[in-house]
């Protein structure tokens, strides 16, 4: 018995560090270990090197429905899905590989991740309780995040029917003109709506 506990606990553990690696909110461990609060604030100032992030987690679903992090949050999720039917990893797990593979894809992409791995645990949650859906794209027949009971038959993906203002996210000077509206946190060019177009010689073709 006591061999299974310090095995158990070895894996508990490590699977906190590896939370705290790819950085984890202190409220995703304590909801995915057994560990103790105390040992898990020890673990995560030795690991991360820093006192964890106060404050409480995001809650709304909102964000994962504004166009550019729905198309991220879909991406992370269509992974999560196929690893849980493929694989016999628990949960969180999976949480975390898919993460990995995320981060990977967008990295091969050049574009910096939005989701963070714990917007994409909150993500999880979210589905498994039926907050937020997957739902396949009327046009190109992708699944992606949406609504609770989205109508299949209508919707359609901001890929293939992106907002009139794609070219142009809406970032933190949008947000403090337009408080209300959806906007992408973290994200600052400083313009609250189109950005200034350079002007620029044309090329051989005449572009």
């Amino acid at each position: 018995m006591a061999t299974k506990s310090v095995l158990k606990d070895s894996k508990q553990v490590e699977r906190a560090v590896a939370l705290i690696q790819l950085g984890a909110r202190l409220q995703v461990l304590e909801s995915e270990t057994d560990l103790s609060y105390e040992r898990l604030l020890r673990l995560y100032k030795e690991v991360a090197g820093r006192s964890p992030s106060k404050g409480q987690l995001p809650f709304s679903t909102e964000w994962f429905l504004t166009w550019q992090p729905n198309i991220h949050a879909s991406l992370f999720q269509n992974t999560y899905e196929y690893l849980t039917k493929v694989s016999a990893l628990e949960d969180i797990d999976a949480i975390m590989k898919a993460y990995k593979l995320y981060c990977e894809q967008i990295a091969a992409c050049g574009v910096e991740p939005l989701l963070s791995i714990t917007r994409a645990w909150r993500l999880v949650k979210f589905v498994d309780n039926n907050m937020l859906s997957m739902t396949k794209c009327s046009k190109c027949g992708g699944y992606f995040v949406s609504e609770a009971y989205e109508n299949s038959r209508h919707y359609e993906c901001g890929l293939c029917n992106p907002p009139a203002r794609a070219g142009n996210l809406a970032d933190t000077a949008y947000h403090e003109q337009f408080p209300n509206e959806n906007w992408t946190e973290g994200y600052t060019d400083g313009y609250a709506a189109t950005s200034p177009v350079g002007s620029f010689p044309a090329n051989d073709h005449g572009l």
